[in-house]
């Protein structure tokens, strides 16, 4: 078996999917035939590698590797497989001997497999078949039509297989006559690379420094991992200024090592002038003329060298070659280059400000990069280019360090990224420097939102006060009206409800008075969201979020039309689930207009989740937070958003019965900083009761009652989980009641304290009262299917009780419907009931198909499908990931009755 080539990750990221087709296809114990094709690098050994780790312990692995000069060597692959494993001479022999046929030689050579293969599960593997020699590509292809549980797996790399490349014919003779599986592996995401950052050092990674690599790197993993073959673990940020190492460099200018110097000249200043390379500026820098540059550039692209990258715009395949070609450069050269590019983009008078700050920088022209870097900070800002504004805002402090634009772009940019250390420095900066009351007060207006982020109250409420005293600095007009909002904005924050509005209502005197529409927008973000808080006036609340979104996206106010969009999301729901999902991906588009991450990633995939729950699919719900994690998977975050997925995934993972998930969640809460003792106490509390550990839960109770006497208000959601547990558990009547008197005593919404006293009623052994209860509730379109669900088994309970067996099963009914894509203590009850009454058992309710067994989601992606996209452009398209799609099309083909994706859209027309 040939030797493998390993990482310094241990564990592989971003191939889960991959790997899971290759698991199942061994699993199938059927014949199969897979192409893994991808660039150098990408991560094809890895995959095979992590398969073979997969594989049941009687199963066979064959593994060969093709090199660059086998191409004249027969049989090298099959010779470099067995190679290590006892085979008789003679019989290695037979496969180069001359004396033999080609074709006695191919048979020895499929003979010999199927000796060291047995009837027992096998995996054969030839790797780099675009190096293969003839005979191993004709035995690769033999090898296809023979019988028996084997998996046949061929990696290439698809920019070497032109069409008159052997290869080439062999894929497509495999298409005709077999059914290929075809993997193409991708570079990483930025959140990938973080990943794999974090799996290598053992600790989540700052985002600068995750995408600084990502950037650097173009997320190829070889290249990654070298990178961090030349460092210490624990000293990541000096990767992203470290020079290549230099086995790795000279890898990299091998590549370009044999071009003609026309061909030099061009990619040299292609290198320096940056990421991307626009056409006409490489025409002016290198004197080519058009012609004779279209040739030059057509053929680094054939080589593999460039990729056009848009419209007249040309990149490195591979990011590092770039510096690996920069590196070997003279200090003069570059300059030079630089400078000839800087006078080419000010002649031009329309070019992108970074362009002209990097030049200008590297060039030596200082005044021209600030200039520069101020106009494109502000302009990255306004397009929702967070990350790139706050770059080059850096770029331009690292001259002007008190330069308040810059300061004021950096502050803005970090924030909206999630930097908001960054973000804090600058704004405090930006507020100390502050040359009037008016500019300080802009920076005391981010600081607020800043502190509460950070979750440090003190630090709002000082700020808040400074801001109060500035108010009465500030003359009567849009700054005055400007701070009063952001004052508005603390005391919402900190839930002074009545101090809110009324800082809301001063601002948008003072908007209409002076026509400030901008504040005015503002101002009604802060008091619809207040008003959306009580159930009296949460109709007001609703009407005037809902008023403010399309005047808001339509003057580019992206920030207030996704917190809007996102308050509104939030609310008790009676719209249908697709107006629902209509509003949500409106919140996303517009929160990446913004760079908003925060509502763009966190938010967006809390409410998929919250969707999904809705439509009462317990495991799409779990899914879409765990491709949000998946996202955030490796960064390094402070304050609320540490880890703002857990406590609603360890909730959901409660739900769905999965307590070992529910322990590591709470590992992982209990080392945030500044985590909510509520969170932990009651997410501990409904553990031991979910375990039927009386003793702890009856010691965190006292924490859980301590929690909840501190805190005004609390969801429904919380009060019916934790007294759900409570009853689960079976604790000691005085004790239920304390908790039940605990999560009556606050602000909770009438349906839900219906619910609650219901639940309370029962276990007292008021029947007729309980009964009464949870009828009221069953239905109402403002509680989730599955809570609807249970709220029918509570009154079914009742019916039994009071002798109304009828009536009680037609209730588990309504309930099995609402359950039907649920898990976890509720299905376990609906089960228990059944059982009762001599109905059919939970896994048998399934029994609706077609289309009318689609959920909502699955409709939509169904249509997709019928549409002819792949998982991966569902991925794309659907902002899930290809896990989830592949799960969403696997669920769909079995509701349909269908076994492939071309049989959708008859499905769908039928």
């Amino acid at each position: 078996m040939g030797s493998q080539r390993g990482g310094v990750s241990s564990a592989m990221i971003g191939r889960d999917r991959e790997l899971r087709q290759l698991t199942q296809l061994v699993a199938a114990r059927r014949p199969a035939v897979v192409f893994v094709g991808g660039e150098p690098g990408i991560g094809k050994t890895r995959l095979v590698r992590e398969l073979l780790t997969t594989l049941p312990e009687q199963a066979v692995a064959l593994v060969g590797q093709a090199e660059p000069d086998s191409l004249a060597r027969p049989y090298e692959l099959l010779l470099d497989a067995v190679d290590g494993v006892d085979v008789p001479a003679g019989r290695l022999t037979a496969l180069t001997d001359p004396q033999l046929s080609p074709v006695e030689r191919l048979h020895s050579g499929l003979s010999l497999v199927a000796d060291l293969s047995g009837e027992a599960p096998t995996v054969i593997v030839f790797e780099d078949l675009h190096w293969a020699d003839s005979e191993s590509a004709a035995l690769f292809e033999r090898l296809a039509d023979t019988d028996g549980p084997r998996l046949l797996v061929g990696t290439y790399r698809p920019d070497e297989v032109s069409n008159r490349h052997p290869l080439a014919s062999l894929l497509e003779r495999m298409e005709r006559r077999h059914a290929v599986t075809h993997l193409r592996l991708e570079r990483l995401t930025e959140s990938e690379t973080a990943a794999l950052l974090a799996t290598v050092t053992g600790r989540p990674v700052p985002y600068r420094t995750a995408a600084a690599l990502f950037h650097r790197t173009g997320g190829n993993p070889f290249f990654l991992e070298e990178l961090l073959g030349s460092c210490a673990p624990g000293d990541l940020e000096s990767l992203v200024e470290k020079p290549l190492p230099w086995s790795l460099a000279e890898v990299l200018r091998r590549q370009v090592a044999s071009l003609d110097p026309a061909a030099q000249r061009v990619v040299e200043a292609a290198a320096v002038l940056g990421r991307r390379a626009p056409f006409d500026l490489l025409a002016e820098v290198t004197g080519a003329g058009e012609d004779e540059l279209i040739g030059v550039l057509r053929d680094l692209v054939v080589r593999g060298v460039l990729v056009e990258a848009g419209e007249d715009e040309f990149s490195f395949r591979h990011a590092l070659v770039r510096e690996a070609i920069t590196g070997q450069m003279l200090g003069r050269q570059r300059r030079r280059l630089h400078e000839s590019a800087l006078e080419a983009l000010q002649r031009g008078g329309d070019a992108d400000p970074a362009l002209v700050a990097h030049h200008a920088q590297a060039a030596g022209r200082y005044a021209d990069m600030v200039s520069a870097a101020r106009r494109g900070a502000l302009e990255y800002l306004a397009i929702g280019s967070a990350y790139q504004a706050l770059q080059l805002a850096e770029m331009g402090m690292a001259e002007e360090p008190d330069d308040l634009v810059l300061l004021s772009a950096a502050a803005r940019a970090a924030w909206l990224a999630g930097l908001l250390d960054d973000a804090a420095g600058y704004a405090r900066r930006w507020r100390d420097l502050a040359d009037g009351p008016a500019d300080r007060a802009d920076a005391l207006y981010l600081l607020i939102r800043l502190s509460w982020e950070a979750d440090d109250l003190p630090w709002l409420e000082r700020v808040t006060a400074d801001l109060e005293q500035l108010i009465a600095e500030l003359p009567p007009g849009a700054d005055q009206a400007r701070a009063m909002t952001a004052v508005a904005q603390s005391a919402m924050l900190r839930d002074y409800d009545d101090e809110s509005l009324a800082w809301a209502d001063r601002a948008l005197a003072l908007a209409a008075e002076f026509d400030l529409p901008q504040i005015r927008l503002a101002a009604l973000v802060e008091k619809g969201t207040v008003l959306t808080g009580y159930s009296e006036r949460a109709v007001e609340g609703r009407a005037i979020l809902s008023g403010l979104v399309a005047e808001a996206e339509r003057r580019g106010e992206w920030v207030l039309a996704a917190r809007a969009l996102n308050r509104l999301l939030h609310m008790p729901q009676t719209s249908s689930l697709t107006e629902q999902a209509e509003l949500l991906e409106r919140m996303r588009r517009d929160a990446e207009r913004a760079g908003f991450e925060a509502l763009a990633v966190a938010a967006y995939y809390q409410g998929r989740a919250r969707l999904a729950m809705r439509e009462g699919d317990l495991r799409a719900a779990i899914g879409a937070l765990d491709d949000g994690r998946a996202r955030d998977r490796g960064y390094h975050y402070s304050g609320r958003r540490a880890d703002y997925h857990a406590v609603f995934l360890a909730g959901l993972c409660l739900e769905s019965g999965a307590l070992d998930r529910v322990r590591r969640l709470l590992a992982d809460l209990g080392g945030i900083e500044k985590v909510d003792p509520m969170v932990l106490h009651s997410v501990g509390f409904h553990l031991a009761c979910r375990d039927g550990d009386l003793a702890t839960a009856d010691a965190l109770l006292d924490r859980v009652l301590d929690a909840l006497r501190a805190q005004p208000w609390r969801s429904g959601e919380q009060a019916h989980d934790l007294l759900s547990a409570a009853l689960h558990l079976g604790l000691p009547l005085p004790r239920l009641k304390q908790l039940s008197e605990a999560l009556l005593d606050g602000q909770v919404w009438d349906h839900w304290r219906t619910l609650v006293e219901a639940q309370v009623a029962e276990v007292c052994g008021r029947t007729a009262a309980a009964f009464d209860g949870y009828r009221s509730v069953a239905g109402t379109p403002l509680l989730a299917p599955a809570v609807n669900g249970t709220a029918h088994l509570g009154a079914a309970r009742c019916l039994l009780a009071l002798g109304r067996d009828a009536e009680a099963a037609d209730r588990v009914n309504r309930a099995g419907e609402l359950l039907r894509h649920w898990a976890g203590w509720r299905v376990e009850q609906l089960t228990q009931l059944q059982a009762q009454l001599g109905l059919a058992p939970a896994d048998s309710r399934h029994t609706v198909t077609g289309i009318a067994a689609l959920t909502t989601r699955e409709r939509e992606v169904a249509l997709l499908v019928a549409d002819g996209l792949t998982n991966a452009e569902l991925a794309r398209r659907l902002y899930i990931s290809p896990r989830t799609a592949a799960v969403h099309v696997s669920s769909i083909l079995r509701k349909l009755g269908v076994t492939s994706r071309t049989e959708v859209t008859t499905a769908l027309t039928h």
